[in-house]
């Protein structure tokens, strides 16, 4: 929702018929205006920054004579906020308007027709799910001028860094953020075929076919939908027609409000559904659960005894993974059903401007676990494969939860996935994965700790993610995908020293998703981060810092194979160092920080309901094994049993 605009000061008139105050603005001295404001007032800084649509610490900085307000749109702003009349506003050189806020009448256009949002504020509501005040606050702007630029026909002046500040973080030319949206499409009906066209309001996106029928939609989009055209065998251009005339019905305040009620369903309510679809009994698989201290856990992840309590090194030859050329691919789409989903996925990404870019990934063929060795066979596939079929699975489930029906009514689970045997056999099907971390740095003692400790990285997830948006999990937690080598990159220690350095240490190049991979070898010794040629330097010495497999299963929401492991760094000199290098990329909406001391702190965290539930057993697995590994520095962890 947009923010109010806020009111103007009670500034008395005659103010600004008084010699200092008409000296100040021929001046344009917004120091001298700014403190006879404050004096005739007695307003604090907080509430002239809400006046003008500035922050507390804009307006001390101008009031102390080290900012001066250069923006027309600023200086628009403070005149009104400052009930500035006429002569004053032309002093600083405005056009004359009153200061009054305009008031709506019945009859008035005001009134009679909100504000049509453009795509920066669908962008905003959406992909990041914020607030304008939540997203001023990330952009350190007012939200006042956010509100303003978020609605169309808006004419504002903005500073060239602005411009760029907004380009860069939501990935579209200023331009195009200020086009209306939605654009409001229109079907022409060329011979038997229908043709969708849309205005040309964002054309500038994608023209591929200047003077022909087009669909505007990103490069994704298109990628997206001729992918789909291959797999079901359709025409060229089918699934085109079809996903712009999804996107011609869809009520994207309907998929706000879905995204919003997704958000509300627990760990603990998704675990629960699972396990009574899937009838688990006692057996060789069992849904994965724990007593944290006096509290229990339940996840929705299928594991077994012996795949947990590993302590499995990575990195020294003890996990092999091999890839297999000539694996034969299940089929994706068994019916119509599966079909219209895929296009259903497509349209609201485009909608609400989720980027789906097709990588390759590892697929799981089968699986090998000893207290001595991890060994499997994995394929490739492509990320469309999984985003427009297994990944389905989660939402459907949420939306089934979220609606109080029953979790049974899932007609994609149960083509997809629809029994444990089809679970436990990832060869038959499509089955990829992930590899997540607990991280875990040894620090030295500080004026507030005695003692040193371990500290501990656990993340909220963004909104713009397709995986586990919005949940907690570990950090780092990635899917198991290729850099640049196919084969040498199927080993689990090339994932997490890949995710290290993107989602730790402020690699953007080494991310999956970007399109410009022109580095031969984005992980080699002289490329890194300090921080990661730091640990690389000491790969062969586990007693400084090493890397363990925790344990292993498959995630019922979607079939995935969850890798838990644990990253122990056990030479504080590491943290004094590097601690002030770690920032999470743009997968993470925040970070925080716990303390392998704070024993309360951790039970609460496992009881926090917006855990995803691979997350929840990686903190688990994690927690139980630094109880024992984390023997160089203070812990007080909580005392994790097994509950299978």
């Amino acid at each position: 929702m947009n923010a109010r605009p806020p009111a103007p000061l009670p500034v008395p008139d005659h103010l600004w018929s008084t010699t200092e105050a008409t000296d100040a603005l021929r001046n344009r001295d917004f120091q001298h205006i700014f403190r006879l404001v404050a004096r005739y007032t007695r307003a604090s800084q907080t509430t002239i920054g809400r006046a003008c649509g500035l922050t507390q610490a804009t307006v001390s900085k101008i009031m102390a004579g080290r900012h001066r307000p250069q923006s027309l749109d600023v200086i628009q702003r403070i005149a009104v906020g400052f009930r500035i009349p006429g002569h004053g506003r032309t002093a600083l050189g405005l056009h004359t308007q009153k200061f009054e806020p305009e008031v709506a009448t019945p009859s008035s256009p005001t009134a009679q027709q909100p504000s049509q949002r453009n795509l920066l504020g669908h962008l905003i509501r959406t992909r990041y799910q914020q607030t304008i005040e939540e997203a001023a606050n990330d952009l350190r702007m007012s939200a006042r001028h956010l509100s303003r630029l978020t609605r169309v026909g808006a004419e504002i002046d903005v500073h060239p860094r602005t411009r760029r500040v907004l380009e860069a973080k939501f990935g579209h030319s200023y331009e195009d953020l200020r086009q209306p949206w939605p654009p409001a499409p229109s079907i022409q009906a060329l011979g038997a075929d229908a043709t969708i066209t849309a205005p040309s309001s964002l054309s500038r996106q994608l023209d591929r076919h200047e003077g022909e029928s087009r669909v505007t939609t990103s490069t994704e989009t298109e990628q997206a939908t001729l992918w789909l055209d291959e797999r079901t065998g359709s025409r060229a251009g089918t699934t085109r027609n079809k996903v712009f005339a999804h996107l011609t019905r869809l009520n994207l305040t309907q998929i706000e409000d879905g995204a919003h009620r997704r958000s509300r369903v627990s760990q603990r309510e998704v675990a629960d559904a699972l396990t009574s679809y899937y009838r688990i009994t006692s057996g060789t698989y069992n849904i994965y659960a724990a007593d944290v201290a006096t509290e229990k856990i339940f996840t929705s992840i299928l594991t077994r005894p012996d795949w947990l309590d590993l302590e499995l090194p990575l990195g020294i030859g003890r996990d092999n993974l091999q890839l297999r050329w000539n694996a034969q691919a299940p089929q994706p789409f068994a019916d119509g059903i599966c079909i219209e989903a895929a296009i259903a996925r497509i349209a609201e990404s485009a909608a609400v401007g989720t980027r789906v870019i097709n990588t390759p990934l590892y697929r799981l063929l089968d699986i090998n676990i000893s207290p001595t060795n991890l060994t499997a066979n994995v394929a490739l596939t492509d990320f469309f494969d999984y985003a427009l079929t297994m990944d389905l699975l989660e939402k459907e489930l949420l939306d089934t939860l979220a609606s109080n029906q029953q979790p049974e009514i899932t007609p994609l689970r149960d083509r997809y996935l629809p029994n444990i045997d089809t679970v436990v056999n990832p060869g038959d099907r499509l089955c990829c994965g992930g590899i997540l971390a607990l991280f875990a740095a040894a620090r030295p003692a500080s004026k507030g700790r005695p003692s040193g400790d371990y500290v501990l990285l656990i993340q909220e997830r963004s909104g713009r993610v397709l995986n586990a948006a919005g949940r907690l999990a570990v950090i780092p937690k990635s899917f198991h995908e290729p850099l640049r080598e196919f084969s040498d990159d199927a080993q689990i220690s090339s994932t997490l020293y890949r995710e290290l350095e993107e989602e730790l240490f402020g690699r953007p190049e080494v991310d999956s998703t970007s399109t410009h991979a022109r580095q031969a070898d984005p992980l080699h010794p002289t490329r890194l981060s300090p921080p990661m040629r730091w640990l690389m330097d000491r790969a062969d010495e586990p007693t400084i810092w090493r890397m363990e497999v925790t344990g292993f299963g498959f995630n019922l929401v979607s079939g995935n194979f969850e890798i838990a492991t644990l990253i122990l760094i056990e030479d504080e000199a590491w943290w004094r160092e590097f601690g002030g290098y770690i920032e999470a990329n743009w997968e993470s909406d925040s970070l925080r920080r716990y303390s392998s001391l704070d024993r309360q702190a951790l039970i609460e965290l496992t009881q926090d309901p917006a855990w995803s539930n691979e997350g929840l057993f990686a903190l688990a697995r994690g927690l139980r094994r630094l109880e024992v590994a984390g023997s160089k520095h203070a812990t007080d962890l909580p005392r994790i049993k097994l509950g299978l």
